[in-house]
Order: C-alpha cells, then sequence, then structure tokens
C-alpha cells in the first residue's frame, strides 16, 4: 500500500492508497520535533482501529516545513523499510511543467495541487488553498504551473488582530448572519468572513482578467467550504486535491 503525506505548517495528513483507491486519512498538529517512532504509533493505532495492517511499501511527501523532513525520513526508513520519496526533490519528476522565474523555488504544496487539479478539471484554473497562507495558483491550458499569489490566511490573521489589539477578543472564522454588526464579536465576524471573501473574488478577477481567457476557480483547504457559502466565485471544491495530486504523482513515477 502506498502512504501519502502531507506536511503544511499547521497540520499534517495522512493517507492510504490500496492501488487509486484512498482507504483513509487522519490529520494531526504539524509539530517539526515529533520523532519517527511518536509518528509510527500514532499511525499504527488508527490502522489497526480501521481495520488494516501496517503493510506500506511506498510513501510520497510533500512538506513545506523542513525541520520536520528528518523524523519523516526515520519513520519510512525504519517502520517501512522504504525510501519515501519528496516532491520537489530530483528524484521525483511532475506530469507538468513549471514555467517561472529562473531560480524560483515553488512550495511543494502548489505543486502537488497543480497537478491535481489539472487531470480533475483540466487547464485554465486559479487554485484557491485556504491554508495557514492563501494562495492563489494558476494553471495555464497545457496543465504547467505559471505562478500565482500569496495572501496571509484567515486564521493567521484572526490571530493576529487579537494579539495586536488587547481589547478586541478572539473569534472563530463564521459566516455572519448580516453584514453589519450590533457587537463586537458579531462586527469581528463580519469583517473576517466578507473581507476574505472580497479578497478572493477580487484576485481571482484580476487574475482571470490577466490571463485573458475563461477560468475555472477550485477551491480547496479546510475552509474553502465554508467561503463557497459566501460566493459564486467557484466553480467547484476539492477538499482532497493535495492527497489525490500526490498519489498521481507516485503513480507517475512509478511507471
Amino acid at each position: 500500500m502506498l502512504l501519502v503525506v502531507d506536511c503544511g505548517n499547521t497540520n499534517t495528513v495522512f493517507a492510504v492508497f490500496d492501488k487509486d483507491r484512498m482507504v483513509d486519512q487522519w490529520r494531526c498538529a504539524t509539530v517539526a520535533s515529533r520523532t519517527g517512532d511518536e509518528y509510527f504509533v500514532w499511525l499504527k493505532a488508527l490502522m489497526e482501529q480501521r481495520g488494516l495492517d501496517s503493510f506500506i511499501d511506498s510513501v510520497i511527501v510533500s512538506s513545506v516545513v523542513p525541520n520536520a523532513v528528518f523524523n519523516l525520513k526515520v519513520l519510512c526508513n525504519r517502520y517501512f523499510d522504504c525510501k519515501p520519496m519528496f516532491v520537489g526533490s530530483p528524484e521525483c519528476r511532475l506530469p507538468i511543467s513549471v514555467r517561472v522565474d529562473e531560480g524560483t523555488q515553488v512550495g511543494s504544496d502548489r505543486l502537488v495541487n497543480s497537478v491535481s487539479a489539472f487531470d480533475r478539471f483540466g487547464g485554465n484554473l486559479v487554485v484557491v488553498d485556504f491554508g495557514t497562507a492563501t494562495t492563489f495558483d494558476v494553471v495555464d491550458f497545457d496543465g504547467a504551473y505559471i505562478g500565482g499569489v500569496i495572501a496571509p490566511g484567515v486564521e493567521l490573521s484572526v490571530k493576529a488582530l487579537h494579539a495586536a489589539a488587547a481589547a478586541l477578543p478572539h473569534v472563530d472564522v463564521a459566516q455572519p448572519g448580516q453584514v453589519i454588526g450590533k457587537n463586537t464579536r458579531d462586527c469581528m465576524h463580519s469583517g473576517i468572513f466578507w473581507g476574505y471573501t472580497g479578497l478572493v473574488e477580487g484576485i481571482c478577477s484580476r487574475i482571470k482578467e490577466e490571463h485573458d481567457r475563461p477560468m475555472k476557480v477550485i477551491g480547496t483547504g479546510g475552509l474553502a467550504a465554508l467561503f463557497a457559502k459566501g460566493s459564486s466565485i467557484f466553480d467547484d471544491l476539492d477538499l482532497d486535491l493535495t492527497i489525490f495530486g500526490l498519489a498521481q504523482i507516485h503513480n507517475y513515477n512509478a511507471s
């Protein structure tokens, strides 16, 4: 079986594939110091609960946290007896081209999303990923990654607002009942939700104008479904875009 690992700044997702079928996936907080032993104990218990044995013969990893890479390698080498493939390494080929400025290092998660989105939705796309950062990735007509936009993530902005303004409470990200708030919390909910909705709509509109051809907007990431409720900008949602993209890249390299 194949184990895919998406190590983000906030959460790390593990998923098991049996050929092209995803069996299950699990999520934990990203802690760079978490050891390979700790990963295995946690993962083995979850797999056994699902009725799976822990036989993994291949692993592919996307990581935007450099300090977590060593312990993920230990997990694979010690417990699965295999060398993991890392997206972004010279050994890992992509089924798409990357057309950006020379010397630019694109985040592995953004490349994986582009691969997966092109496979599922075709070309001329804007992929909006609501993660620690809110990223906008542009996929050309032939599937090539041609750049994008990086904005502060929603949760990051909420934390910064609370930390910088002592009188303002911490609030969850939620869609408010109306735009005009009658109290501090409702005012903050409105500013956060409709502010980011406007940000997404504005950036996507400008990307479409600059790209000068019809484009689909695909939402992914934990808050994509919430923000899709407040906007018609999204043509489709795919919350497992990164996971399936990793499996696709693995299969491309294996063949």
